[in-house]
């Protein structure tokens, strides 16, 4: 069997990457997400809390995965871990070729930045600024491109998201599906591979959660990879996976459409 290996982010030394869990049926290639044996613990007054408990888990690339389960189940814990926004207390976490448990916090803001497009239940736009300029900021921060290209890029992922025309707003002056949708734009200002979406119909009536998912419905068709949390099992139902989390461990992994 062949083992991959990676260079090590801290001392450079050859280190071997998880070998792959068994495919689900229609993947290829190798994993964009690897976690392996994955425990969270929270101190609590109570004792330590266990929220996630020996998560094993592979995700593909191009690959719509969406996350469910009950309230306190660990669905954005995993989102942190996945993120790197909390480190694990105990196991593996690799996005690609790197070892993001492994990373410090200075080399994880930069990664996250180059690497994710990440999308919150609550927008979290800046709200003193253009909707053009909050799209801009991961690229000015991230230095991946110059000023005149940003601009452009983000007027041109505002015109994806159908708020060309609204550009130069403050993020007030629309509404809350609108500002989802720049969320959207922000995200994929890096054009990152993987997007990580917690939530992000929650607040949102019906119709408007429909236009969201079929934005990132178009986002699969151009390859890119989505993990969804949501309670909406309507909307859940229509991705090609689904991974349901009971007491912080994977109770359900099934495919969808």
């Amino acid at each position: 069997m062949l083992i991959q290996t990676v260079q090590n982010s801290r001392n450079g030394r050859a280190i071997a990457l998880p070998q792959p869990l068994p495919c689900p049926p229609g993947c290829s290639g190798e994993p964009l997400i690897r976690l392996r044996k994955v425990v969270k613990r929270y101190r609590t007054p109570a004792g330590d809390f266990p929220a996630l408990k020996g998560i094993d888990l592979d995700v593909y690339p191009g690959e719509f995965v969406g996350i469910i389960g009950r309230s306190g189940a660990g669905k954005t814990t995993l989102v942190n871990v996945l993120t790197g926004v909390d480190h694990p207390s105990e196991g593996e976490v690799w996005i690609g070729d790197v070892p993001v448990h492994s990373l410090s916090e200075n080399r994880l803001a930069l990664w996250r930045g180059r690497t994710l497009g990440i999308i919150y239940q609550s927008f979290y736009l800046m709200p003193s600024i253009s909707l053009l300029h909050n799209v801009m900021l991961p690229m000015d921060v991230c230095g991946l491109y110059r000023r005149g290209q940003s601009e452009q890029r983000a007027m041109e992922l505002l015109r994806m998201v159908e708020l060309e025309d609204h550009a130069h707003k403050l993020p007030s002056a629309i509404s809350g599906g609108q500002q989802q949708r720049v969320a959207i734009a922000r995200a994929l200002a890096n054009d990152p591979d993987l997007l990580v979406a917690d939530e992000p119909t929650g607040r949102l009536d019906s119709g408007t959660a429909e236009t969201i998912f079929e934005v990132f419905s178009r986002l699969i068709e151009q390859g890119k990879t989505i993990l969804m949390v949501t309670h909406d099992l309507s909307l859940a139902s229509r991705v090609r996976r689904v991974i349901r989390l009971v007491d912080g461990q994977i109770a359900e992994d099934s495919n969808g459409l």
